[in-house]
């Protein structure tokens, strides 16, 4: 009987002995140096073998918590807020709508004549003649300060409104980027969702698409919005009543 040294064959001539020879007779047969060697190659491959084990264990351990936490969590935001928590939301909301609108309406100024010249086929004139329009230059809208104790909750997608191109505070806009005719459109969108349902509906609306949906874009109120804008943006397109399109939805109970 003749045993190779090569390595990777020591190791599968191993595996291939044990089941068909006893030690007594490896041991009677076999080379004592090739048996030396075989036995440190095992050796070594059982430190190798039993170090990978327990760094797997600890990996599985690590990622069975990482998915616990995380089912958790999503149950956690998986049930919502309870009527209380949805009822302050609304009100913290609709508050900070009316407190911004007081804020900004002192330094806004009406539309430009230009403005609502491109505007007039899809709002109407009383609107157009009612809105007031801020441009932030060099300063953004902050967040509102309930938002920590709203990401508290679990509520981490919250719109960033520093980062936003404008904010309808019912009648007033007011703009951190440069006004556009797609950003002005957008914004009155707003402004006729406010008028049609109110600032207490259109709150209770949003607050609670939002605590289902958990995305601002997912909101209908919102999503609706981009679906007009981009309709409005398209070349050729013809032109249509903003406030017919919201007054419909709101009829087919879509928001």
């Amino acid at each position: 009987m003749c045993f190779t040294e090569n390595h990777e064959d020591r190791i599968f001539i191993g595996h291939k002995l044990h089941r068909r020879f006893s030690t007594e007779t490896v041991v009677r047969h076999g080379r004592r140096d090739v048996l030396r060697k075989s036995i440190e190659t095992a050796s070594a491959l059982s430190k190798y073998y039993s170090s990978s084990e327990k760094q797997i264990l600890a990996e599985e351990t690590v990622s069975a918590h990482a998915t616990g936490l995380a089912a958790g969590l999503n149950a956690g935001l998986a049930a919502g807020l309870n009527d209380k928590q949805i009822l302050q939301a609304v009100e913290y909301v609709s508050s900070y709508l009316q407190d911004q609108r007081e804020r900004y309406l002192p330094s806004g100024a009406p539309l430009s004549e230009q403005h609502q010249a491109v505007m007039r086929p899809y709002f109407s004139a009383k609107l157009l003649d009612q809105v007031k329009v801020v441009e932030l230059h060099g300063a953004r809208v902050p967040n509102p300060p309930f938002y920590e104790e709203a990401k508290a909750l679990g509520f981490v997608s919250l719109p960033d409104l520093t980062h936003m191109n404008s904010l309808t505070f019912l009648d007033v806009i007011v703009f951190n980027e440069r006004l556009t005719q797609r950003s002005l459109f957008h914004a009155l969108v707003h402004a006729v969702q406010f008028q049609v349902l109110g600032l207490e509906r259109y709150t209770e609306i949003f607050v609670h698409n939002f605590v289902n949906t958990r995305f601002h874009f997912r909101v209908p109120l919102e999503a609706h919005t981009f679906f007009l804008e981009s309709k409005f943006a398209r070349p050729g397109a013809a032109s249509f009543s903003v406030e017919d399109q919201v007054r419909l939805w709101v009829k087919q109970n879509r928001y």
